[in-house]
């Protein structure tokens, strides 16, 4: 049950960081005006670098309990619940608990958690 549970947490946490980088092309840089252009590729190149180490964070999440190492398994679940942690309590700070993400992300922590 623990290993269903790490790889659940892994894979809430994939889907949480592709939708980051979908929401973020669509609804956010889709409206900004952002001068001059070279500022706005690399603030795009830079949300999606959250988006690509959260998805590799979900990735070693699925795979830790195949690794076969406990002491692997509990950095991965550690590294990633604080990730995952500190994004979810500054996300629910700055907007103020109106935003799913911040439960979306508490969500993969729980799992992970439990998943320990």
């Amino acid at each position: 049950m623990r290993d269903i549970l790490l790889q659940a947490a892994g894979m809430g946490a994939i889907a949480v960081a592709i939708f980051h980088g979908i929401v973020g092309e669509t609804k956010v840089f889709a409206k900004a005006t952002i001068e001059p252009p070279r500022l706005r590729l690399l603030l795009r190149l830079i949300w999606q670098c959250g988006t690509i180490a959260w998805i590799a964070g979900g990735v070693l999440l699925v795979a830790a309990p195949s690794m076969q190492s406990d002491t692997a398994r509990h950095w991965i679940v550690v590294t990633m619940v604080m990730t995952y942690l500190a994004a979810a309590i500054g996300n629910a700070i700055a907007m103020r608990g109106r935003h799913v993400g911040w439960v979306a992300m508490a969500a993969v922590c729980a799992f992970a958690v439990a998943g320990y």
